[in-house]
């Protein structure tokens, strides 16, 4: 039987320009649906395991579209609760050279934000879980989503499931000195920690020294010096970052460091010639996360994450559909984008 991953978060209705056309030229928008969450629990039922997606979407036909979108993927949605005013929309804008891409949202009053623990019974969605995993999204969105997010980690804590959170700090939906106070506080239940080090400062208040991530340019030691932080403070079992250099709105610099108190690994960088960014940490989570659970050792975890993101540059949309088979050949090498006939 598949091992099982529960994730906890938002899924929105996405937006999007079609042909990299800027908002004021669009006259129509393409149309999918995605979230943190929801897009790591996809991915990991790519590469056969269980994923389950926990959230709270309107009793309406979008709420039921969002449902159906994840349930074509495998995604077991039988805990998605149904109630709320209306699902969170943002709008996608992809940018090119060196225009960057915008994002807008409409997610006020979404039906997660009014989520009530009440609404979930986690003693029966933990149940035979290896996994539970959640982002810093999901607690920014309001107080009660905060709490529910608490809730969720103590209760997989209380089952010995291993949890992680990817940072992701958004400073659209909170203040820094808010996300510090609230992440800090849900940290203490958190096993393995993915954010990069912008997330890390912003949400947690450590900085490094000499990293500028609108330079384009790494700095490896001031990563370090964020993770050794991060590692005597809240004892984190891995801490994993990826590692992203901006030439410009197309071309990336792709690879990840990952830290498990005694070793810092830098992965293989890719130059990925960017189709759709948003979405890609969610596919480095949702790679690491595969790796750890089917027992790889903490490099092959994280090659099998920065291999698995690296693929997610080149599809449309939130979800990566990336396969095991796609994945495993571009860890063997196998770049060359030759037509498989």
């Amino acid at each position: 039987m598949a091992k099982k991953v529960v994730t906890l978060g938002e899924i929105m209705l996405r937006l999007s320009t079609p042909d990299f056309k800027r908002f004021v030229q669009a006259d129509t928008f393409d149309v999918t649906y995605g979230g943190g969450e929801a897009n790591v629990a996809a991915a990991l039922c790519n590469y056969g395991l269980q994923g389950t997606f926990v959230s709270k979407v309107p009793d309406n036909p979008i709420g039921q579209s969002a449902i159906n979108h994840l349930r074509r993927y495998g995604v077991d949605t039988q805990f998605v609760a149904r109630g709320g005013k209306r699902l969170g929309i943002y709008f996608l804008e992809t940018g090119a050279s060196m225009r960057a891409s915008q994002v807008v949202y409409d997610r006020a009053d979404a039906a997660i934000s009014e989520a009530e623990i009440k609404d979930f019974d986690f003693d029966k969605i933990f149940d035979g879980a290896s996994w539970f995993h959640t982002t810093g999204i999901t607690p920014a969105l309001s107080d009660s989503a905060a709490a529910l997010t608490e809730t969720a980690l103590k209760a997989a804590k209380a089952k010995g499931i291993t949890t992680s959170i990817d940072l992701n700090y958004r400073k659209k939906l909170w203040s820094k000195e808010k996300a510090k106070e609230v992440m800090t506080k849900l940290c203490a239940y958190v096993d393995v920690c993915i954010g990069n080090e912008e997330d890390a400062e912003t949400t947690l208040g450590f900085k490094s020294k000499g990293t500028d991530v609108t330079k384009g340019e790494l700095n490896l030691d001031g990563y370090k010096d964020v993770f050794q932080q991060m590692k005597e403070k809240f004892n984190f079992k891995y801490i994993a970052s990826t590692l992203r250099e901006s030439h410009s709105a197309s071309d990336n610099g792709w690879s990840a460091l990952v830290y498990d108190g005694n070793e810092f690994y830098h992965t293989k960088q890719y130059e990925v010639r960017i189709v759709d960014r948003v979405g890609s940490g969610d596919s480095f989570a949702s790679g690491f996360i595969y790796g750890l659970v089917t027992e790889m050792a903490m490099k092959d975890a994280a090659e099998f994450g920065v291999a698995a993101s690296a693929l997610k540059h080149t599809i449309p949309g939130d979800l990566n559909h990336a396969t095991l088979s796609d994945v495993t050949g571009l860890m063997k090498g196998d770049a060359s984008g030759r037509v498989q006939r």
